[in-house]
């Protein structure tokens, strides 16, 4: 990290101000160049005049200037907040190529950020995930992840496995000095109370993804049953289209919503019946694949009908599922009831009406709140966290086994689950890993 960086840290294109960063050894050194005087007094703005080597004015901008360790990456830092004009910018970001900096890498920034200390990963990953964010929900997330939320309860269970690692290694390495006899018997009780807060992390581990992600909703039932219509309905535009004719949707149709804050995904699916027609077929195929991973699935039956084509999407509801009958403004035919049998909470609509879909809309602001919202801050949100939860749960579990037969093993198990633990906060992590989560971020970040 001996190199210099800069880049653009705000949109590209026309706007009244752009940011340009700089991180790095030369930092200070190229803001002199540009503007022909010292830096100015550490994190107080100047307006300065920049030109280029031959002298050619490129903007007259506000520079501020940030030494290490107290900037953001750790290292001596510069803001360049120019006016944003395309031809200004690209000036700027030309005249620092030429003075020997080096264009950042996506997630350059905070990666460095990292690397000194200023950030652990989970740390960093929130930040992505704050520029990411959509909804009111995800910020709150990114936030509380940013503040420490996570790392904390990481650092809190690695502290609690020294504590019973030191008496394992005490039982081993130690037999013959004046120690209690049950010193191993003791790392039990700590050891098991993990497990069980590591159980019950891992039984919500799909929370925080979902909060970051989005929840799967999706709209499952027979050919007109009325799903494309729904799905218009919730999101408030055209978003599929409507026909008499049955099968018009061919595919999957995905339409992100927010719903009481959160972040919603929901699929309008091909109906579900016995075909031959190969496009339609595969239609229904990934249908089925789409509802058998959501979170909540809409079972959308006609209320009018009696054809008895409601049983073709009865597999795939769950008990948490919600069955919706539709055209409650047309007469009552049997397939409702048949469908009723299956015990699912029911809301009926009639889209003909004004806003007909708002008993829908107002229980799934109640089902998403309640699956999503929670008490505590998740321990996994993404899919790495919850991977490392799990490798770290069955480590616990063989050293509990072990403990009494073999004391050296249960030790071992107990340092590979601390191992496990501290890849979440990056203590110890292998550069592929690191790779991977900061090449998601933006250049600039």
């Amino acid at each position: 990290m001996n190199d210099t960086i800069f880049a653009l840290a705000t949109a590209p294109g026309r706007a009244a101000v752009a940011v340009v960063r700089l991180s790095g050894p030369a930092s200070g050194a190229a803001l002199e160049t540009l503007s022909g005087r010292p830096a100015p007094a550490a994190r107080r703005a100047s307006l300065r005049r920049l030109a280029d080597a031959e002298g050619r004015m490129l903007d007259e901008a506000l520079v501020l200037w940030t030494p290490g360790p107290g900037s953001y990456t750790g290292e001596d830092a510069v803001e360049l907040h120019l006016h944003g004009g395309p031809a200004i910018v690209e000036g700027v970001l030309a005249a620092l190529g030429a003075a020997g900096l080096r264009l950042a890498e996506p997630g350059e920034f905070t990666r460095r950020a990292f690397e000194n200390g200023k950030l652990d990963l989970a740390q960093a990953e929130a930040v992505a995930d704050l520029i990411d964010a959509e909804t009111a929900a995800q910020a709150r997330q990114a936030l509380g992840q940013l503040g420490g939320a996570l790392s904390d309860r990481y650092e809190a269970w690695r502290a609690d496995l020294t504590q019973a690692l030191a008496m394992l290694e005490a039982a081993v390495d130690f037999p013959d000095e004046e120690l209690p006899q049950d010193v191993a018997a003791r790392a039990r009780p700590p050891l098991q109370a993990l497990l069980a807060q590591i159980d019950a992390a891992l039984t919500d581990e799909d929370r925080g993804r979902r909060v970051r992600e989005g929840f799967r909703i999706a709209l499952i039932g027979a050919p007109n049953a009325g799903k494309s219509s729904l799905l218009n309905a919730l999101a408030g535009r055209d978003a599929a289209i409507v026909t008499a004719t049955p099968g018009t949707t061919r595919d999957v149709v995905e339409v992100p919503m927010v719903i009481a804050g959160y972040k919603v995904l929901l699929a309008d699916t091909a109906g579900l019946r016995d075909t031959d027609e190969a496009i339609e077929a595969e239609g229904v195929r990934r249908a089925r694949a789409w509802a058998e991973s959501a979170d909540l699935r809409l079972w959308v039956v006609d209320r009018a009908a009696s054809a008895g084509d409601w049983a073709e999407a009865a597999d795939l509801a769950r008990p948490e599922d919600i069955l919706v009958t539709t055209k409650s403004d047309l007469g009552q035919g049997s397939d409702a009831d048949a469908a009723r049998s299956r015990g699912l909470a029911e809301v009926s609509l009639s889209l003909v009406q004004a806003d007909g879909a708002a008993p829908l809309r107002a229980r799934l602001e109640s089902v998403v709140v309640a699956r999503l919202a929670g008490g505590e801050f998740p321990l996994a949100t993404r899919l790495r966290h919850a991977q490392s939860l799990g490798e770290a749960r069955v480590r616990l579990a063989e050293a509990l086994e072990l403990l009494e037969p073999a004391v050296e093993l249960s030790a071992e198990n107990v340092r590979l689950a601390g191992r496990a633990l501290a890849r979440v906060t990056g203590r110890i992590g292998a550069d592929d890993i690191l790779d991977v989560v900061f090449s998601s971020f933006c250049i600039g970040k």
